[in-house]
């Protein structure tokens, strides 16, 4: 049996740096190495911030 390798896409935690809301998610390892930043909705504070990647 061939050996697996290991997995590009790895689930990632999303967390809001103004709140204690969390988005889970995938992404690609190969593609993105660094930590990802993307500003999504909270619903807590009912108004867009940034979420950064938490392990």
């Amino acid at each position: 049996m061939a050996s697996k390798k290991k997995d590009a896409r790895i689930v990632i935690k999303l967390k809001s740096t103004e709140s204690d809301h969390v988005y889970y998610t995938e992404k690609n390892r190969r593609n993105d190495p660094s930590r990802l930043e993307l500003r999504k909705y909270d619903p807590i504070l009912r108004r867009h911030v940034l979420y950064r990647e938490t392990k």
